[in-house]
């Protein structure tokens, strides 16, 4: 054997230490990436090879006070695109424009991203979706997918669109109900995870994985789907009628706050919310501002009475005009009167006797009665865009600022601040916060809150409010409101014409104006408060003429679906309660506690000292009686005495303090 060369070896052992070396660090470079790296590349490569798209659960439904659906949501296909599968860009958007109707050039222009996914349009209709199907197999059309998306949708359209709002993309809420509990109906968000190709394109036969589907809580509102038809029917025709430019109109329960409807025009449809204007989707009976003229007399003659300044039978001598520092105030009929009564003076809205009687009271004392009844300040009812309207300064005020402010000029409110103080004199003066949110419920339908009436503070007496629907009641039977009457029923109201505000604020608007009608009924047991609002009508422009008929023609429908009984001959107004609290029932005798049998229709009263608003509520209302809270905490005294026989339906007022 021939020897190895000595310089060869030398060349074979450097070239297999080098192999050596070599394949230890190839080998040390796999053990780093698979232990050292390993779990970064891993999850580098499966995210290159997946997307997580969020998606949202349902939201909740929002129903009417009787379970019925206002808002509901749907699963629905939405259409989406990978720019690189698309083999031509501009024919596949001229396919797809008509089936969606949207531009072409809108399609175009996503497909120019350079995204492996795009929207092409999101919760598609049923036949849209249809359309798109029939299109990619008649077509061969590559590139395009569906994904299940949360749509909502409005079975009633238009029906108490204001109130409801609407969610737009992304499941947002953008206008009403929507909005203000966006956060509370809006369901949980899912997280999906997307199996795609090297070129992002998902893999629809791969495994989608969720967070487990819960939708958000159910919204249960005061609004009565019913009578919100009523009162939306009977406005669209009094817009035909009168000519007006908007008009809103408000329902609510004088005894608890609740809205029973509301409603505003112009209107939309909140299913295609898009093809309208702002203007359109406002809530008026909220969101604008404007001087209430005569319906706000009712409110001054409360202060004047309340305040001991006046008595209904007092006599007043009327010109036909007042002089206050230099400012002539006329009637609004320009007629003189001669001597009249306050309850004449109310009755047909004479503006010289609202003025005197308004300036006997005094700005300082005027402004905190008006407070008082919630204007000046929002009522945080739970809608968006609520204005607080506009107040004086009393400090700041002039003869001339007391005297326009009598007759409702130089101030602004709201609707929903006007319907709350009317429904506070038919509430024997108590001021409730408007309501228009009923109970939460769970997914699972369980109850998981519910609101109470909320008493905002006593605003008058009883007997004020009493002496004031008395006269009230003779503005609609036999004053300037006739044509409010609703046949059958006694009913209180006022009527109201004022100068439109100029949209800047300073000044009026020749020539427009605002006609309205405020009222509630039955007078012997109030159950419904109301404010017709018409705004910038042609033609004919008084209340009493254009705005009481269309209270009267809402509230005869409201009173035969509510089955309330016709007016029986009975006094019209039950006897005032007592002033003071009553004996609680650790001070009245067992002797004097009813033993004997009860009259037909009569419960006995319960004992309701040191029990909370909601114990106190559920017993009254098991016992048919009509439950008026005043205050909060515990209740102290209770205006019928316990164990006494009180006819069922009987308002029964408890006030409650802190413990």
């Amino acid at each position: 054997m021939v020897a190895m060369p000595a310089h060869t070896k030398k060349r074979l052992a450097l070239f297999l230490l080098l192999t050596i070396a070599a394949l230890g660090g190839l080998a040390a470079r796999i053990a780093w990436i698979q232990f050292g790296e390993g779990q970064q590349l891993s999850a580098k490569a499966r995210n290159q090879l997946r997307e997580n798209r969020i998606m949202q659960s349902p939201r909740g439904t929002i129903y009417d006070r009787n379970g019925r659906e206002l808002a509901v949501s749907t699963m629905t296909k939405s259409l989406y695109a990978n720019p690189r599968e698309v083999k031509d860009a501009a024919a596949l958007a001229d396919l797809l424009a008509a089936a969606l109707n949207i531009s072409p050039a809108g399609i175009r222009e996503r497909l120019a991203t350079g995204a492996s996914f795009v929207w092409i349009k999101r919760t598609l209709e049923p036949e849209q979706a249809k359309a798109v199907t029939l299109l990619i197999k008649e077509h061969g059309l590559t590139g395009l997918g569906f994904v299940e998306e949360s749509k909502r949708y409005y079975p009633n359209d238009s029906l108490a669109a204001q109130v409801l709002g609407f969610v737009g993309t992304d499941d947002i809420g953008l206008e009403g109900i929507e909005m203000t509990l966006d956060k509370t109906i809006k369901g949980r968000e899912l997280k999906q995870v997307i199996d795609t190709d090297s070129h992002g394109t998902p893999i629809f036969k791969s495994i989608f994985s969720f967070i487990p589907e819960k939708q958000g809580k159910s919204v249960y509102l005061t609004i009565d789907s019913t009578i919100q038809y009523i009162v939306e029917r009977s406005l669209d025709e009094a817009m035909a009628k009168t000519g007006a430019k908007a008009a809103t109109v408000i329902i609510m329960q004088p005894k608890t706050g609740e809205i029973l409807a509301m409603a505003s025009r112009p209107t939309y449809n909140p299913n295609q919310f898009e093809r309208y204007s702002p203007e359109q989707w406002k809530n008026r009976a909220v969101s604008i501002i404007y001087e209430p003229g005569s319906t706000f007399k009712s409110v001054i003659a409360a202060a004047a009475l309340e305040d001991g300044k006046v008595r209904p039978e007092e006599r007043f001598v009327d010109k036909g005009f007042v002089e206050i520092s230099g400012r002539r105030i006329k009637n609004w009929s320009d007629e003189s009167y001669g001597e009249v009564s306050f309850t004449d003076i109310i009755k047909n809205s004479i503006n010289t006797g609202f003025v005197e009687v308004g300036m006997r009271v005094g700005a300082a004392k005027l402004t905190s009665y008006v407070r008082d009844f919630g204007f000046g300040k929002r009522s945080d009812i739970e809608l968006p865009g609520e204005e607080a309207g506009l107040m004086f300064d009393p400090k700041e005020m002039r003869d001339s600022d007391t005297a326009t402010m009598s007759i409702g000029q130089s101030i602004a409110v709201t609707p929903i601040q006007l319907t709350a103080a009317i429904a506070a004199i038919a509430n024997d003066g108590v001021l409730l916060k408007p309501r228009i949110i009923r109970e939460y419920r769970n997914d699972d339908g369980t109850l998981a809150e519910i609101f109470e009436p909320i008493a905002v503070r006593q605003a008058i007496s009883p007997e004020t409010a009493r002496i004031l629907t008395g006269m009230l009641e003779k503005v609609v039977s036999e004053g300037g409101g006739k044509k409010a009457t609703v046949k059958g029923y006694r009913f209180a109201g006022k009527t109201g014409t004022a100068e439109k505000l100029k949209p800047e604020g300073n000044g009026y608007l020749a020539g427009h104006y605002i006609a309205s009608f405020g009222g509630y009924g039955p007078v012997e047991d109030p159950q419904v408060a109301a404010l017709v609002v018409l705004d910038d009508p042609a033609g004919f422009y008084y209340g009493g003429e254009i705005a009481a008929p269309v209270f009267s023609d809402i509230m005869s429908q409201v009173m035969r679906y509510l089955n309330i009984r016709p007016y029986d001959g009975n006094p019209l107004l039950p006897p005032a309660p007592a002033a003071a609290g009553v004996e609680q029932p650790d001070s009245v005798p067992a002797a004097q506690r009813p033993s004997a049998p009860l009259p037909p229709g009569h419960v006995s009263m319960p004992a309701l000292s040191g029990k909370t608003i909601r114990e106190a509520g559920e017993e009254l209302h098991s016992l048919g009686l009509t439950f008026v809270p005043v205050g909060t905490g515990t209740a102290v005294k209770q205006n019928v005495a316990p164990y006494t026989a009180v006819k069922q339906g009987t308002e029964i007022i408890v006030h409650f303090e802190p413990k």
